[in-house]
């Protein structure tokens, strides 16, 4: 009886497998058959960021959109179609697929910036949220803090903003400022020197905030306003041209 238990549940395991193996080949052979009969690109942009629009993803996908159609979805590499469109800078993520009725669809997803490189010596740039390097763009401008200062030089080298230690800190202060709204309103610029010293400039006010290294953030931002809302209110908001808050359980004002 034991043995021909095993027996029929053997058989069963084999006519399943069959089966798949059939509807994957039949799925297959179909799929050889269809022709493509539409391409779908939808852009996800949370943010409303106009960087791209489907017209410049169609030309990431480096195919003549007339003569796609229509043609055998089988002789398109859809992946090496999604590998093209990940190569730009503004995009995060790609997906490309198709459904058996023979239809293309690009699902696409962009990057968020947070803030814009200025210089005078060179194009801007925007860092993304991931850290990502970006460059502007002529169809859309992001009102971002601005960065700047001889540390850029350093940045625009790099791939991504956090491949050094003082660039992961950054986009800390980055990500610090963009999620308080009263940073977020308040600050302005930051100019950046070779050695990441950074000097803060305000929305509203005069002073120069000394920032120092992008360390001991949540000390730093705590002084700062004990600064705006309790010293500048009384003291007058042109009163002080500069702020220090690189010394410890001081607020140096000038």
């Amino acid at each position: 009886m034991k043995l021909k238990f095993n027996l029929k549940r053997e058989v069963k395991i084999g006519v399943a497998v069959l089966v798949i193996l059939g509807i994957i080949a039949f799925t297959e052979r179909r799929r050889g058959e269809v022709a493509i009969r539409d391409i779908t690109i939808k852009i996800e942009n949370v943010h409303e960021n106009h960087f791209l629009d489907e017209a410049d993803v169609q030309d990431l996908m480096q195919l003549n959109q007339e003569n796609l159609k229509g043609a055998e979805l089988e002789a398109v590499n859809l992946k090496d179609v999604e590998k093209r469109i990940k190569t730009e800078p503004f995009i995060r993520d790609a997906q490309v697929y198709s459904d058996l009725k023979g239809n293309v669809v690009v699902n696409v997803e962009l990057r968020r910036p947070v803030a814009r490189i200025v210089r005078n010596d060179g194009p801007d740039g925007y860092i993304a949220e991931d850290g990502r390097l970006m460059p502007v763009s002529e169809k859309y401008t992001s009102r971002v803090v601005l960065v700047s200062g001889g540390y850029v030089r350093q940045l625009l080298k790099q791939k991504s903003v956090d491949e050094t230690e003082e660039g992961k800190q950054l986009m800390e202060l980055l990500k610090m400022i963009r999620e308080d709204e009263f940073w977020n309103a308040q600050i302005a610029q930051l100019d950046i020197d070779s050695k990441a010293g950074i000097t803060m400039f305000s929305q509203v006010g005069d002073e120069k905030i000394e920032f120092g290294k992008p360390d001991n953030l949540e000390v730093k931002f705590r002084k700062l306003k004990i600064f705006y809302k309790e010293i500048l209110p009384r003291m007058g908001w042109n009163k002080y041209k500069r702020v220090n808050l690189e010394y410890e359980g001081q607020i140096v004002a000038e």
